[in-house]
């Protein structure tokens, strides 16, 4: 099974993606770590589009993403969960992994990406602000298995 995990930095992809994979076991891959499989981006691409069509019927993926080009990269019946948070738990969180300085180029990237995801089709969307986590990974766990 491939689970794609997108959104926004700091919205909890990550924290999902760690607590989906104790009970599916499952790889992880983040953003453009697959472009190591390969010299060239375009062999890479290639070679992990059939890593992930593979996993759909042999293996587990978990593929975390945070731009909205690689959505396409999630093969035909994939899980897509879309992660989100408001912006101002998104700047906190920012904020934090830079030792508390969110400089304002920064804010304004965040600002400006904020609901970049949200026109999709998920099969399930998670607020991490307010949302229970151990419920969805069960959801989603009843789902796929």
């Amino acid at each position: 099974m491939v689970i794609g995990i997108i959104g926004e930095n700091c919205t909890g992809k990550s924290t999902l993606a760690k607590e989906l994979n104790k009970s599916i076991e499952a790889e992880i891959i983040t953003g453009k770590d697959y472009l190591r499989m390969a010299k060239s981006e375009s062999e890479s691409t290639a070679l992990f589009k059939d890593k992930l069509k593979q996993a759909m019927s042999n293996g587990n993926v978990i593929y975390v993403i945070s731009e909205k080009e690689h959505i396409a990269l999630l093969p035909e019946g994939a899980v897509k969960i879309l992660v989100i948070a408001g912006l101002d738990s998104i700047k906190e969180r920012f904020s934090a992994r830079m030792h508390g300085n969110l400089p304002k180029p920064v804010e304004q990237m965040l600002e400006k990406k904020h609901g970049m995801f949200d026109d999709g089709d998920y099969d399930f969307r998670f607020n991490s602000d307010c949302d229970d986590l151990e419920a969805l990974c069960k959801e989603v766990n009843e789902r796929i298995l």
